[in-house]
């Protein structure tokens, strides 16, 4: 079958007793065993009966089959958040006196957990370019954990060739970690591209307009014991496993993911186009979305993600008064967090997301205070675009002409 109809079709672990179509939320902690052999089996591995459901769940584990189905891994891990999944990633590869090579261009938090909160625990990061092949054949040494990137960097729109980072992480024995959350991964062959475990936030594009909060972890196989790891070490002692109406949503989300990805992939590209000849008019204001064939991203993300370019764009404006005056001007796109919502979103990074860190640490990451964050939706695109535009007018008026 292909790939929509398994989103759908996947068979659940065990038939329903009322015959219902949607998998039913199992909303309970714990679960009866006819006789005591059973329940030691099941605590012990030896079966695939759910034990408790802070490890296991019918709802959760039904969700977790149908994006095995739909990427043919060995494995798959949901987590109540990406970052849990992240976290839950790095230190089941990760230990003290090992590092982790990746780039400077991370999700805040990402970064601040490789670099401050593992490093309290003896893990070291080297921050490199990835887009340059020869600094990360120098950074992969014996000591290497992990190569960890983000197929499309989140904000800079930075994409790397994730297969020669691979090939050079192979050569080494060192896997390849990636977080593919800005291009859902039915379209991404990540076991070709050489990805060995891949994360995303199930909150952005799975979830169907940003109903619940998730994150997954996807595993090829290719790492050895890290299964094993993942499940009965991190899972089970650290807590973090998605709760059952969580993973209800998000089973509903996949259903519809492709028909909702294909709108917004249509709407950001054609807001990208507006908003480009505006800006190509307009000194002080770029657009960057890889989906503009001028782009310098263009060629690398449609060679390795099936011609698929995200629904997420920046805009950049003259300085930072100008970026609050475009965020306080909007009418139709929400100011708010997250990414892939329904709605269309806008966020300034530096004084968000990025906010806490200093002036000189952002720029050290390149997220410029005059940078916006855009996420477009399935509204109409020329209403998300009219309202775009009118805001960019705004931000450009300089107080003479405001008076």
């Amino acid at each position: 079958m292909k790939k929509n109809t398994r989103a759908i079709s996947t068979p659940y672990p065990r038939g329903d007793a009322y015959g219902a179509l949607s998998m039913p939320v199992y909303h309970c902690a714990a679960y009866e065993f006819p006789d005591a052999d059973t329940m030691a089996d099941s605590f012990c591995g030896r079966s695939s009966d759910p034990d408790y459901s802070r490890v296991t769940n019918p709802t959760v584990i039904h969700y977790e089959n149908i994006v095995k189905s739909l990427t043919g891994a060995r494995d798959v891990v949901a987590f109540n958040s990406g970052m849990a999944a992240i976290s839950a990633v790095a230190m089941a590869l990760t230990g003290a006196g090992k590092k982790i090579v990746t780039s400077r261009h991370l999700f805040g938090n990402t970064y601040l957990l490789f670099t401050s909160t593992l490093a309290r625990f003896g893990v070291k990061t080297d921050l490199i370019d990835l887009t340059d092949l020869k600094a990360v054949e120098m950074a992969v040494d014996a000591d290497t954990a992990m190569v960890y990137l983000e197929t499309v960097t989140n904000p800079q729109m930075e994409i790397a060739d994730v297969a020669a980072i691979s090939a050079i992480a192979r050569r080494h024995g060192v896997p390849v970690v990636a977080d593919t959350t800005m291009i859902p991964f039915i379209y991404t062959d990540s076991r070709a591209l050489g990805i060995d475990v891949e994360i995303l936030s199930s909150t952005k594009y799975l979830s169907g307009g940003a109903t619940s909060l998730g994150g997954l972890v996807i595993d090829y196989g290719t790492v050895r014991d890290f299964d094993c790891i993942l499940r009965k070490d991190m899972l089970m002692n650290l807590g973090g496993y998605l709760n059952p109406h969580a993973a209800y949503m998000q089973t509903l989300g996949l259903e519809t993911l492709d028909a909702r990805y294909a709108a917004q992939e249509r709407n950001a590209l054609e807001v990208a186009r507006s908003l480009d000849s505006l800006a190509k008019e307009t000194p002080g204001v770029e657009v960057c979305y890889p989906g503009l064939p001028d782009n310098r991203w263009h060629e690398a993300c449609a060679r390795q993600y099936g011609g698929r370019f995200g629904a997420m764009l920046t805009l950049t404006l003259p300085d930072y008064a100008a970026c609050m005056r475009f965020i306080n001007a909007l009418k139709l796109v929400r100011r708010a967090t997250n990414l892939f919502d329904n709605r269309s979103l806008a966020i300034h990074p530096a004084s968000t997301i990025f906010g806490t860190m200093t002036p000189e640490l952002r720029a050290s990451l390149d997220v410029p205070e005059n940078l916006i964050r855009l996420s477009i939706g399935l509204e109409d695109a020329e209403d998300v675009a009219a309202d775009l535009r009118q805001a960019i007018a705004a931000a450009l008026k300089t107080e003479e002409s405001v008076k």
